[in-house]
């Protein structure tokens, strides 16, 4: 039984919350990002960052300082779970679990405090990508560049979850820490959106 999941033996199935999480993340980020006044680049990714910053970080500190606090009473210092404290602020746990090549699913990893922190990595830095995409892609400013940005997802799409199929069987670590290998999941999200949005393909008669 994981210390920090519900019992796997009742609910077998549910590690793969984390893929439901980025999927819906991708349709909810992708919503927010067209909706906004898109006309200054400038503007449009600061307050971008700015929310995602408000949101996201406070929480995390909270989190971080409470359970690094509490784990120098119950964990020896030389598990380096201090370190995975301060990656996770920065938004990099998961290259840190990546590189050191520990399985999610092993004893050690799962009586690590700060393991279930990757995903958030993994969502910071898919941020630091995808609000380029929406702009540079011409998404919610333009309501024909909505077929550019659809095809470059599905793309991008494509090539991840190639990555991913490509890489579990050889090297679990890459195919489930980096991002780049996640970024399908988000994608798959952000796509059905995009299908859903009647604002970007209404008057057009191709894809």
């Amino acid at each position: 039984m994981s210390t920090f999941h519900f019992n796997p033996e009742i609910f077998p199935s549910g590690y793969l919350g984390v893929d439901i999480f980025f999927i819906i993340s991708g349709y909810v980020i992708t919503s927010s990002l067209i909706k906004r006044d898109n006309k200054d680049f400038n503007n449009f990714i600061i307050s971008f960052f700015e929310r995602r910053i408000k949101r996201l970080l406070p929480g995390l500190i909270f989190f971080t300082i409470v359970i690094s606090f509490l784990s120098c009473f119950f964990i020896p210092l030389n598990q380096n779970f201090l370190g995975y404290a301060s990656r996770s602020l920065l938004g990099i746990s998961n290259l840190s679990f990546y590189k050191n090549s520990l399985d999610y699913f092993a004893t050690s990893t799962k009586l690590n405090p700060f393991a279930h922190t990757w995903s958030l990595a993994v969502e910071a830095q898919f941020y630091f990508i995808f609000p380029f995409l929406i702009w540079f892609t011409g998404y919610g400013r333009e309501k024909k560049k909505g077929k550019y940005f659809a095809f470059l997802m599905l793309l991008i799409s494509i090539s991840s979850l190639v990555s991913y199929l490509f890489l579990f069987p050889n090297n679990q670590s890459a195919a489930y820490y980096l991002t780049q290998n996640r970024f399908w999941e988000f994608l798959s999200g952000s796509l059905l959106f995009t299908f859903l949005n009647n604002k970007t393909f209404k008057n057009t008669k191709t894809f």
